[in-house]
């Protein structure tokens, strides 16, 4: 498996304007990268907070961060959550808030977790390694959801114009026998979608894989309720770093901080979103769609 490469480090670090005794959250700490960076910043009177719904990633930050000298909190839930959160730890407010919402390399090529359509795994796409949170599975959408909620799902989700082709396609096949491998899913979207989208330098399956993953981990809701909670708990003067890696994301934080400023809340330090710099794109590819936006709270 590959390294995970943490996206625009320097654009994040600039952008939270780490002040040494600053309370910042990393609600998607995965392994820890930009945590390690953020934590040379602060003081042994700073403190971190790292919040994933991975504990393999959170394994990997508390090695990366055993040595570092500001207090460190790890915590296994999902940042939606992020009130409980800071009440449980006794804070009341925070400085900083950043969230990377791509996810990690390490997650995708884990055939396993079924996040992928180049690898042979089970149905599954939830991040949360906890079974009694995961109210449902990629394969429970594909096999038992209706045909309007599919093509609901493959088109809000994943914007995708085959959505109709596609949806018949898999309605056809377990109609026959349940899908259950990523594999079969990718070979039914395949054939569903016409030879030169099939042979286009986007995989076929990449968006219909995406809705699907968007879908079982309800990132679109839990995203909108952490800029709300994480708002609401942010410090005067507080600034909320959110990098997006696809249009879906990247229109409800815009939306977001547009809101906080015509109510006259935050203040928008990015204009136009922060990408990635030609030279980090040589050495990262996943760098290419990353979005970076900025909101001080006033």
């Amino acid at each position: 498996m590959s390294a995970h490469i943490s996206v625009l480090m320097n654009e994040v670090l600039e952008g939270l304007d780490i002040q040494p005794n600053d309370i910042i959250v990393d609600g998607t700490i995965n392994g820890g990268g930009h945590a390690f960076a953020i934590t040379k910043q602060l003081s042994d009177k700073g403190t971190l907070i790292g919040i994933d719904q991975d504990s393999t990633g959170l394994s990997v930050s508390r090695e990366r961060l055993k040595n570092v000298q500001p207090v460190i909190h790890l915590v296994h839930d999902n940042t939606r959550h992020i009130d409980t959160i800071l009440d449980n730890l006794g804070i009341h407010s925070y400085n900083k808030l950043l969230l990377d919402l791509g996810w990690s390399s390490n997650q995708f090529e884990n055939p396993e977790r079924g996040f992928s359509f180049l690898y042979d795994g089970p149905l599954t796409m939830s991040l949360s390694d906890n079974e009694d949170s995961v109210i449902f599975t990629a394969y429970d959408i594909i096999n038992t959801w209706s045909e309007q909620s599919l093509i609901d799902i493959l088109e809000g989700y994943g914007e995708e114009r085959y959505a109709w082709k596609i949806t018949q396609a898999i309605i056809e096949h377990r109609n026959r026998k349940p899908i259950e491998r990523t594999l079969e899913l990718v070979d039914i979207v395949a054939r569903a979608v016409p030879a030169k989208y099939r042979n286009a330098p986007l995989h076929p399956a990449t968006k219909t894989f995406q809705a699907l993953r968007i879908a079982v981990n309800d990132e679109m809701e839990a995203l909108r309720e952490i800029l709300e909670k994480g708002f609401e708990r942010l410090a005067p003067g507080g600034r909320m770093v959110i990098i997006s890696f696809h249009s879906i994301e990247d229109r409800i934080v815009k939306n977001y901080f547009k809101k906080q400023k015509q109510e006259g809340k935050g203040e928008v330090l990015t204009k136009k979103p922060l990408i990635a710099s030609s030279e980090e794109l040589v050495s990262n590819r996943r760098a290419r769609s990353a979005k970076l936006r900025i909101l001080k709270k006033i």
